[in-house]
């Protein structure tokens, strides 16, 4: 079932309820003011009798009541008529506000349903290729009549990469699958300056490897917070920064606080990114173009997502300064809470 049609089925049952409740309504003001017009000239009647015909009511009660019968059945006639013409003006004015009614009521379901489809065909496309990979090497592998141990290791080493791969694909879906689900992380007093320290200390052979330097300025802020997902949200930033920092260069880690809020900005000097780029950086699986993309360091694209997460879990927000080769700053403000 598309969501047209079930806009329109839900209009039709606003509708449906609407005019049910109209008509039963003017079905009963109908009963109503004819009752009450019948007793009005019955009332009449009864009076005119009580005085006997003169030059000043020449009519008899005979025709009288004939003239106040002609009248009560106009009269029920017109108020039919009119209540006909309201019932009407209300069903068109209310299937034009149910049928908003209806998209207002099923636009939120429409766009989680299609966050969904999109996370579904992503995270299928992103588990492909990894197996297609082992599949296609294992294939080549059996075809090959001098394949030996030598081979067999290096195919070995092959799959053993694809499997980590796999491997950090399932961690990273399982933690932004947390983050969506959890309602409220557990709070403690938290320094952020053991925040920053632990989370570098973890991506330390990162570093290493590109011979990259954290150049920390750290004051001792302290928050309540989720000390553990602030750990993940500074490693993910961190790494991000790593990945698409030069060979030789720094990383600058800050946290400040300012304005009732905590800060932790962390800068880098590396390829930067697009401006057109810059508003989609948050979604799942989004990768900018070639110049970040996996042809040139390993991901897929799910990290800043969690990091929103996290950040929005704190009541905070997530920002990020950037230009292409010269480097790119995202800025974490945590409230002091």
């Amino acid at each position: 079932m598309t969501f047209r049609s079930a806009y329109l089925k839900l209009t039709a049952i606003y509708v449906l309820i609407v005019m049910v409740i109209s008509i039963a309504f003017s079905v009963v003001l109908y009963q109503i003011l004819t009752k009450e017009l019948d007793r009005g000239l019955i009332r009449q009647g009864e009076a005119l009798r009580t005085f006997p015909p003169s030059e000043f009511a020449p009519f008899s009660v005979t025709a009288f009541e004939k003239t106040r019968l002609d009248q009560l059945k106009e009269s029920n006639n017109h108020l039919k008529i009119n209540l006909i013409y309201f019932d009407l003006l209300i069903f068109f004015v209310s299937a034009g506000l149910s049928y908003f009614l209806a998209r207002r009521t099923l636009k939120p379901i429409e766009e989680m349903v299609d966050i969904q489809n999109r996370f579904t065909v992503d995270a299928s496309h992103e588990l492909r290729t990894p197996l297609t990979a082992m599949k296609t090497e294992i294939e080549v592998g059996l075809r090959d009549k001098k394949f030996n141990i030598s081979d067999a290791k290096k195919l070995f080493e092959s799959n053993l990469e694809e499997v980590g791969k796999l491997e950090t694909l399932s961690n990273e879906l399982l933690a932004l699958a947390k983050y969506q689900d959890m309602d409220k992380l557990p709070f403690e007093k938290v320094n952020l300056r053991e925040v920053v320290n632990e989370a570098s200390g973890k991506v330390g052979s990162l570093a290493k490897n590109k011979e990259i330097k954290f150049d920390l300025e750290l004051t001792d802020v302290e928050t309540s917070a989720n000390k553990q997902s602030l750990i993940e949200l500074v490693g993910i930033l961190l790494e991000n920064a790593i990945k698409y920092s030069s060979k030789n260069s720094k990383i600058l880690l800050t946290t400040e606080i300012r304005d009732n809020h905590a800060y932790i900005k962390v800068q880098d000097w590396g390829i930067g990114i697009k401006a057109s780029d810059v508003p989609f950086i948050f979604d799942r699986f989004y990768r900018a173009d070639i110049s970040r993309s996996k042809e040139v360091v390993e991901g897929y694209g799910l990290g800043l997502s969690i990091a929103k997460k996290i950040v929005g879990k704190h009541h905070g927000k997530i920002e990020v300064e950037s230009k292409l080769e010269q480097g790119s700053t995202f800025t974490v403000t945590l409230p002091i809470l």
